[in-house]
């Protein structure tokens, strides 16, 4: 752990963008890691509508993607006026639903140097859950939070410990505007055709958290993002004659917001341009916002809704900081939650733990040895091989011929916890090739990784493909192993200890020669492994 570091060190100044279907936000946030807190400094955003794809392909537009790049650049120079020493970008739906997302998100890194993960519906939540706990609080009590966004709408159930249920839902404000409302005002047919869709596609996420409810237990409604605020802010200033500031502990009753719905149904968009607060990118989606709002409100059996200022933005903070170890009681259990995330697939995929825990250690001893010697990667790559290993054989919940490709797909569609979209396609590649064919060009899986993924896929795979080797029969023959690198004679030795002085583990001397080719050819060694009893240290 970090943090006996941690409490040394002076703030930390860090950077958070969430790329959103409808608006890009960015918040910098000074870090205490001696509380641990934040304490957020600036606040910028900019409505870019990233969602407002092409009708035909559902592409990024061009002039879309010109908007987010000006914004992005924009967000960049303020992080640095602030002495950020890192900015952190995550983007969601438009991106993950767009055929050139990626190619996207490729040139963002290209010509602005900013590397952003793309993250799942269930990751967002995440997040926001993250968020919300890190200003609200729960009392040790369960929490119903709903966040609506440009392109998805994200209900989770979470108490003071843990998030509970996790769901995303693609119906947004402004892709339910854009498929849905064509006439200004909206028809009678159009609403009634909305509403429906809604309700439909709410009652499964609905019924999902419902499940997860604890009979008698209280429950309340936390309401984040740009539509809730906006709703709660309309009805703040037309009961109370002021918006609050801050808007956040705010409560919107079910009724009043039935009644800004039938309001808005009923007027045209200059007419809700004119409602005081309103902008006017916000008049555009509110009705369908607030129609998502409403109808999860009755679904829920919610009379009122709590609003909560702090979202996925804040969310990503928090993760930051969780992963740099410098949140150590409040939210503790989150430090584990990509490992929690990866032995459930495991578990799910009736994986052998028992073997792919002795694959995983012998993976991480050789990284741990060759590191500064071969590598000079660090603690999140390890952890990405550990994934690797531990999962290396779901495929054979498949089938056992070709499997090492089933544990691709099983992996990059298993909506993997704490990780980001190319994180997770680097654990699903490491698996694809702990056996046959190493990486190659040809391979899309591979390709469609950044070019400094596929060097790490490319360089650790190998040692992947030669822990598998040391346990050949899967029953632990090999305790322990030494490395010694000689690059004089340009060989890597491998001195290996059986657990059974009396074993001549050739099982697993003969896998080590027939899968050392990937290493020898990525690492230009020889690979010279040997069998003594008793090791002594290089």
């Amino acid at each position: 752990m970090v943090n006996s570091l941690a409490s040394a060190e002076s703030n930390r100044i860090i950077a958070a963008i969430d790329m959103g279907t409808n608006s890009f936000h960015m918040v910098v946030a000074r870090i205490d890691p001696k509380l641990p807190a934040f304490t957020i400094i600036a606040r910028e955003k900019d409505t870019v509508r990233l969602g407002d794809c092409e009708a035909k392909t559902g592409c990024l537009k061009s002039e879309v993607m010109e908007r987010a790049l000006a914004t992005l650049r924009r967000f960049q120079d303020i992080a640095k006026t602030f002495n950020a020493e890192q900015i952190i970008a995550v983007a969601t739906s438009a991106v993950r639903e767009a055929p050139n997302g990626r190619d996207f998100l490729k040139q963002v890194a290209e010509e602005l140097d900013l590397n952003v993960s793309l993250i799942s519906g269930q990751e967002e939540a995440r997040r926001i859950y993250l968020g919300v706990l890190s200003g609200m609080e729960f009392n040790n009590q369960s929490q119903v939070i709903i966040d609506i966004g440009g392109g998805s709408t994200e209900l989770i159930l979470g108490d003071s410990s843990e998030p509970r249920c996790l769901t995303s839902t693609k119906i947004g404000a402004v892709r339910l505007t854009g498929q849905f409302v064509k006439s200004d005002p909206i028809t009678r047919e159009e609403f009634a055709y909305l509403q429906a869709y809604i309700r439909i596609s709410l009652e499964r996420p609905i019924e999902e958290l419902r499940s997860q409810f604890h009979d008698g237990e209280p429950l309340r409604l936390i309401g984040t993002a740009g539509t809730i605020e906006t709703l709660a802010a309309i009805n703040a200033r037309e009961k109370f004659g002021t918006v609050p500031s801050p808007l956040a502990g705010y409560q919107l009753g079910l009724k009043d917001l039935r009644d800004l719905v039938n309001r808005f149904r009923k007027l045209s968009y200059s007419e809700r341009l004119a409602i005081p607060g309103m902008s006017d990118k916000r008049a555009e989606i509110i009705l369908a916002g607030a129609l998502i709002l409403q109808e999860a409100m009755i679904l829920l059996g919610m009379e009122s809704l709590t609003v909560c200022d702090r979202s996925l933005r804040e969310g990503v903070i928090v993760d930051w900081m969780l992963a740099h170890g410098l949140i150590e009681n409040r939210l503790r259990y989150q430090s584990s939650i990509r490992q929690r995330s990866i032995l459930h697939m495991a578990d799910k995929y009736q994986v052998n733990l028992e073997q792919s825990e002795r694959t995983a250690a012998f993976a991480l001893n050789f990284f741990d040895q060759t590191q500064g010697i071969l590598h000079n990667w660090g603690a999140e790559e390890r952890e990405l091989l550990w994934a690797a290993a531990i999962l290396h054989n779901c495929g054979l919940y498949v089938s056992h011929s070709a499997h090492h490709k089933h544990s691709y797909y099983l992996i990059r569609n298993g909506e993997l916890l704490g990780y980001s979209e190319t994180e997770i396609e680097v654990i699903a590649n490491l698996a694809r090739y702990h056996r046959k064919n190493p990486p190659k060009k040809k391979h899309e899986n591979f390709i469609v990784l950044p070019k400094n993924y596929r060097e790490l896929v490319s360089k650790l795979h190998p040692f992947l493909r030669l822990a598998v080797a040391l346990d050949r029969r899967q029953i632990g023959a090999i305790s322990d192993f030494k490395c010694e690198h000689r690059p004089e004679v340009r060989e890597f030795h491998l001195r290996l200890q059986p657990l059974n002085p009396e074993d001549d583990c050739a099982l697993e001397l003969w896998s080590l020669d027939y899968k050392k080719p990937s290493f020898e050819d990525e690492y230009n060694l020889k690979l010279v492994a040997t069998l003594e009893p008793t090791l002594v240290p290089v």
